[in-house]
């Protein structure tokens, strides 16, 4: 063999065992537990900077521990995560949370006894890249018109619409939000759609945990179907007609 070819095969090699550069988020045999309980078998995903995905499943699945297990907020972790080709299987959540990642949780998580504006100026920044109260009160005119409101008196679309601000304020780039269409009224979910859309544009790299397959189809590059802690079905943005008849069965939509 000559060395054009010896060359050729050791570049081979090592394309193959290199990252994508624009890789944000890589899940490798994913496993977690809380307490006894194994709630992840073995999860793998990509996520590209600038992408959306999504997480499908039936309640119970595994879709919301994939995003506690990402966060290192689960009792025990195998495998391999790595955010931004940092492995992070190993780190506390406070060192995971400060290399850019924003979690909106399904309970929101906002502080009741202050006001909307003092929640948006309460959390560190964990990037250099968090919006300005301006640019916040821009993408949710809600919150401008609240902003000396306490949580309690929020709606709850105000505040899940809080819950996803606060996180934007911090610098974060990619986002885990989970559930945040659950119980909010269609013109609410409507707006999320559009906020989601516009984050996307802005270059923000977001894994969305939802129920409301409507709601997330179009938004999503890629779906990953979860049943029972394992992704069973990976599906594109332009495979979702075609697969239809296989996410109705897996979902019961």
């Amino acid at each position: 063999m000559n060395d054009a070819h010896v060359n050729a095969n050791v570049n081979a090699n090592v394309n193959a065992n290199r990252k994508p550069a624009s890789a944000m988020l890589t899940i490798r045999n994913l496993n977690a537990w809380y307490g006894e309980s194994h709630v992840l078998q073995g999860i793998d995903l990509d996520v590209k900077a600038g992408e959306c995905i999504t997480l499908l499943g039936r309640n119970g699945a595994g879709r919301t521990s994939t995003l506690r297990a990402i966060l290192g907020l689960v009792g025990k972790r195998t495998g391999s995560i790595q955010v931004a080709g940092t492995e992070t299987i190993g780190m506390p959540p406070h060192r995971i949370a400060r290399l850019g990642l924003g979690y909106c949780p399904e309970e929101r998580g906002i502080y009741a006894s202050l006001t909307a504006e003092e929640n948006l100026l309460l959390l560190p920044k964990v990037g250099n890249a968090g919006m300005s109260l301006e640019q916040i009160y821009g993408m949710f005119p809600n919150l401008k018109e609240r902003a000396s409101s306490p949580g309690t008196r929020l709606s709850g679309g105000e505040q899940q619409m809080l819950a996803m601000a606060r996180i934007l304020r911090t610098g974060a780039n990619l986002l885990l939000l989970d559930e945040i269409t659950e119980g909010l009224a269609p013109v609410i979910v409507q707006k999320l759609g559009q906020v989601i859309r516009e984050l996307k544009a802005r270059g923000f790299t977001m894994v969305l945990v939802e129920q409301n397959f409507r709601f997330a189809k179009h938004l999503a590059d890629r779906h990953y179907v979860i049943e029972h802690g394992q992704v069973v079905e990976v599906i594109e943005r332009n495979e979702v007609e075609a697969k239809q008849d296989r996410l109705n069965e897996l979902l019961g939509i």
